[in-house]
């Protein structure tokens, strides 16, 4: 059983690793709703707390998804929802990134009905709108809290000068951003600053998309509606860079008798307290190999091993296209 883990000073405590949700219905091949669910209920019984979706995957499916799994269940589950994402709609048109008040009011009361609950444990901003001051944002955020239909705040992929200021507005518990022992661009910044502020820190893509596992393929050989078709990280000269990075982590994984996504999950376990990483799966089989992570323990020189392994110098390409780069506060 997962242990908790205390994130901020708002009295946030999630199971010290959370499941990500948004593979169950998008990017990631075929879906298959059945499985999930299945995941959904087997990630209950290990001790997971934190489920993450957002009105973007799917788009709205997945808040429709994991609101059928825990259905009669509720009471068991933390769930954390998003909203102001850049999303491709199912008309084929384009939703640009939206944080006005009046549609976070709108985004969260079509949650709240998706999910079938009447409060959302987290809420995030998917993206910094910088058509909005975060001050406007927060303070909308705030007043749902008020009114008790959200519990605890957070922003994803924020920079430091808008944690500052959101975090004046009403105290944040939580920023989320991709993490992982090969994307490590909050350590400089940001990742001190959630400690001065007492802010913890939601990782996804522990697995780097699933490369730090050595199994996924080159972009090219994905299909256009997969999320890894697009990944600059797969792509030509960089895939191969890439992937002797890969080969090292799964010598290293294999000499401590672990697969490549236990060790890089217990990589990002034992960055701090204060740090829960969210692998995403769709798939039983995955959950529990995910899960088996938190009881391994690496010791200083394992894991200065993994870090000279990994080192930024050598990862080849930016984690998103030029598009989605963009909408990366820092």
């Amino acid at each position: 059983m997962l242990t908790t883990r205390k994130l901020g000073r708002q009295g946030l405590e999630v199971s010290e690793l959370g499941l990500g949700c948004m593979g169950m219905s998008q990017w990631y091949g075929a879906t298959d709703d059945r499985e999930s669910v299945a995941t959904v209920h087997r990630a209950l019984e290990l001790g997971y707390t934190l489920f993450d979706t957002a009105e973007a995957y799917g788009p709205h499916d997945n808040e429709v998804l994991l609101g059928r799994a825990l259905a009669g269940r509720r009471e068991q589950a933390l769930i954390a929802t998003k909203f102001g994402f850049p999303m491709k709609l199912k008309d084929g048109t384009t939703a640009e990134a939206d944080s006005r008040p009046e549609h976070i009011v709108e985004v969260v009361e079509a949650s709240l009905k998706r999910l079938g609950t009447d409060y959302i444990d987290v809420l995030y901003q998917h993206r910094v709108d910088p058509k909005v001051p975060i001050e406007d944002v927060v303070g909308t955020m705030a007043d749902l809290v008020r009114q008790g239909k959200v519990r605890y705040l957070g922003l994803c992929e924020a920079g430091e000068k808008t944690i500052r200021r959101a975090h004046a507005v009403h105290p944040l518990s939580v920023v989320q951003s991709e993490f992982s022992v090969w994307e490590r661009n909050l350590e400089d910044g940001v990742l001190p600053l959630l400690r001065e502020l007492g802010i913890g820190l939601v990782g996804f893509c522990p697995l780097g998309r699933g490369f730090l596992t050595g199994g996924v393929q080159r972009a090219e050989d994905y299909p256009d509606d997969d999320f890894r078709h697009h990944d600059p990280r797969l792509q030509g000269v960089n895939y191969d860079q890439n992937m002797a990075i890969a080969a090292k982590i799964r010598e290293v994984a294999e000499r401590h008798g672990l697969t490549p996504a236990q060790l890089a999950i217990a990589w990002a376990l034992h960055q701090g307290d204060d740090i829960v990483p969210i692998p995403g799966t769709k798939r039983r089989t995955y959950l529990e190999e995910n899960t088996r992570s938190a009881t391994v323990a690496l010791g200083v020189d394992t894991l200065a091993e993994i870090d000279d392994a990994v080192r930024a110098d050598l990862v080849a390409g930016p984690r998103y296209n030029e598009r989605m780069m963009a909408y990366i506060d820092r």
